[in-house]
């Protein structure tokens, strides 16, 4: 038995409950053994009720992790079994939940990470660049030699949006706060 964190009513932090699950994956589902989180603000504004999707409660918390795949579900491919992999946020999250010691998540939101990254970095680098990506080739169009202004570009989006900037041959004008005392 492994355990999970879900929540019965919106709100902070003091909402979560941590239980004991006994969980199975179903078609196209694995069950992943976590190594690592990442935590965002979409699942902060999740758990508030504040998310673009309405939370129905009781919900799971946890839109990014890492780990190896322990079992897979019918109509899933064995060779998944044993593979280092990160879960892409493409899913509901009020269907899954990846805050938990071993959790399910659909085989169709895994990748497998390059070596070269710990569990910890390969959970923490999808919300970012999912976010960058969609704003400006998705729906912004960026093309090469356009320049492309991006506010709070000390932020995790906001240096991910930089780099496809970049990657597309766009020019990036980058803008950031700072505090009263003038420190950024």
């Amino acid at each position: 038995m492994s355990q999970i964190v879900r929540f019965y009513e919106l709100g902070g932090p003091e909402v979560l409950r941590v239980e004991d699950a006994i969980q199975r994956p179903r078609a196209g589902e694995v069950l992943l053994q976590v190594q690592a989180i990442g935590l965002n603000r979409a699942d902060s504004m999740f758990m508030n009720g504040r998310f673009f999707e309405t939370t129905r409660l009781p919900a799971r918390l946890g839109y990014e992790a890492a780990g190896r795949v322990k079992e897979v579900g019918p109509e899933v491919d064995f060779s998944w079994v044993g593979k280092s992999v990160s879960v892409i946020p493409a899913f509901s999250p009020n269907k899954y939940g990846t805050l938990g010691e071993e959790v399910i998540v659909p085989v169709r939101a895994l990748a497998q990470y390059p070596r070269a990254l710990s569990p910890a970095e390969a959970a923490a680098i999808w919300v970012q660049y999912l976010t960058a990506y969609g704003s400006i080739v998705e729906l912004g169009r960026v093309e090469k030699g356009e320049f492309v202004l991006i506010t709070a570009a000390s932020s995790s989006a906001g240096l991910a949006a930089i780099e496809v900037v970049r990657a597309e041959g766009g020019q990036s004008i980058a803008l950031t706060r700072s505090d009263a005392s003038g420190r950024s």
